[in-house]
């Protein structure tokens, strides 16, 4: 086993949420409009969930001085940490141990709120398989490589039905 392994273990078990946030309800209608208003302009939020758990990823080793067991052990821990801040990150099983290690880790970088009720999931697939960066592990390309690729009618005159 890694040496620092046990430390970092240690390390990810004190950075879950020790108690949950408390719900923030607007005061009044207009600033529950803001708040939507906020959310459908895309406001990013002020700080990354590194700022919120206390880790940044200088602390966790490459993933190439890493056991594919090692890195499964930290994936495991981290995950449930970040289940504790009402977090998770939407990967496929598929990805190699080395690419998930390093994209769930990665997370710590992002911009997040914590919200009291419900989840919020770091997305790294913009459902485009071109631009997507899980490359052949995006769970978007089977459904874009059997897509049709008729185009669409241009007038109520040309549909197929």
């Amino acid at each position: 086993m890694h040496p620092y392994l046990p430390h970092l273990l240690s390390d990810i078990a004190a950075a879950h949420c020790k108690e949950p946030p408390e719900p923030e309800y607007p005061k009044t209608f207009e600033e529950e409009m803001e708040e939507v208003e906020r959310w459908i302009e895309g406001e990013e939020p002020a700080y990354t969930f590194g700022y919120f758990c206390g880790l940044n990823t200088e602390q966790f080793p490459p993933p190439e001085q890493l056991l594919k067991k090692e890195m499964k052990l930290v994936c495991k821990a981290f995950s449930q940490m970040m289940f504790s801040w009402n977090l998770s990150a939407d990967l496929p099983k598929t990805l190699p141990a080395n690419r998930y290690y390093e994209l769930l880790i990665s997370t710590l970088n992002m911009k997040t709120d914590i919200v009291s009720s419900g989840f919020m999931t770091f997305e790294f697939c913009p459902s485009y398989p071109p631009d997507c960066i899980l490359k052949e592990y995006c769970t978007c390309r089977k459904f874009w490589d059997t897509e049709e690729t008729d185009p669409l009618p241009q007038s109520p005159d040309e549909l197929p039905f």
